[in-house]
């Protein structure tokens, strides 16, 4: 546990437009291009969906999330790439040890952010700042990648501050700063809160996380129920789950939001067949075996679907994670309703054993 000699120190690294970055690293003439990673937009008919874009590409507003099609209209001087998912696991990997060699206790959360402790090794935040300039620096040198930080007292702030710079942020916010930090953001910048739940908060006149403070943990929790409570701790910048090394994942899964709802079944199979791709990798990557594949199928108005579908035995085939993501989708496929976001997961997951001939 944490000995209270010390203020609890939290760093949340966020590595900038990961997807991008690791394609300018395999091809430097792409640096400083408007680059999008995802589907072709002239093969395929333009279907399918911008999965990650470099900041370039998104000063003509292109986001994550957004039809190739659209993505092209916006800009069509772009330059388009089709993921490349191994890559990416390798290199997040790498950078992941980087990090971890620098905390007293570290978490990763997804393929491009991790968690931080550092309060044992630094005395206070003027030393975590200059630890955080030396991961930079480690980052850089090592992966060529760059990398938003943010220092706080806690997870909940590291992670709202590593969002304040991007890209190449460094963000502090010391205890005594908590409070006048949150106070004018949005409180759509928590995460975790959603469309929804900004939307219900400002019907109740509540736009900011300063706001959001003053209201008694009690209406919250009518509001909310138990997430009440932790937004109300958040809010008062008093949120201390730790940060700890994930033990073996219960699942892994990766899900897509549409920027526009989308009608097109064709786009939505696109997008699925990214995820497929994307979360097999991280299951390959992490050397581990499932029995059981998800899919997520949000509608709009917000209504969600979940459905699974459990293997015979311990698998790491590709091809049984499309195809039973495309049996379970198959129930939604003549659906006329537009689709927010779609996702998929593995889980019932177990450490790989000796060699198993992969199917490409």
């Amino acid at each position: 546990m944490h000995s209270n000699a010390g203020p609890r120190i939290i760093l949340h690294c966020d590595l900038d437009a990961f997807y991008p970055s690791c394609e300018v690293k395999r091809n430097p003439s792409l640096a400083g291009k408007p680059l999008i990673v995802g589907a072709d937009p002239k093969g395929g008919h333009g279907r399918g969906v911008v999965m990650s874009c470099s900041y370039e590409a998104r000063k003509f507003g292109v986001r994550s999330g957004m039809p190739i099609s659209q993505a092209y209209k916006l800009c069509p001087q772009g330059v388009y790439v089709p993921p490349d998912f191994e890559l990416y696991g390798e290199t997040s990997d790498r950078a992941m040890e980087v990090l971890r060699n620098f905390a007293d206790r570290f978490e990763q959360t997804s393929i491009d952010e991790a968690y931080m402790d550092v309060g044992d090794r630094c005395k206070n935040y003027d030393e975590a700042a200059e630890l955080a300039r030396r991961v930079k620096a480690g980052l850089k040198e090592s992966e060529g990648l760059t990398v938003s930080v943010g220092i706080a007292p806690n997870k909940s702030i590291a992670k709202i501050a590593s969002d304040m710079k991007k890209p190449d942020g460094l963000t502090v916010v010391t205890p005594s700063e908590v409070k006048a930090f949150l106070e004018p953001l949005q409180v759509s910048k928590i995460s975790g809160v959603g469309k929804k739940t900004t939307e219900y908060l400002q019907n109740q006149g509540v736009e900011t996380i300063g706001q959001l403070s003053r209201v008694p943990a009690k209406k919250l929790t009518d509001w909310f129920g138990k997430g009440g409570v932790w937004l109300w701790g958040i809010a008062n910048g008093i949120e201390e789950s730790p940060v700890e090394e994930r033990g073996l994942r219960k699942s892994i899964s990766v899900e897509q939001t549409f920027e526009k709802d989308v009608q097109n079944k064709q786009v939505v199979l696109e997008a699925l067949e990214s995820l497929v791709k994307e979360v097999h990798e991280r299951l390959v990557a992490e050397k581990l075996w499932f029995r059981t594949v998800s899919i997520k199928v949000r509608f709009e108005g917000f209504q969600t679907f979940t459905r699974d579908k459990t293997h015979t035995g311990y698998v790491d085939d590709v091809n049984v994670v499309r195809e039973y993501v495309h049996l379970l989708f198959r129930e939604f496929e003549k659906d006329r309703r537009r689709i927010r976001l779609v996702g998929a997961k593995l889980s019932d997951l177990k450490p790989a054993e000796g060699k198993q001939t992969r199917l490409a």
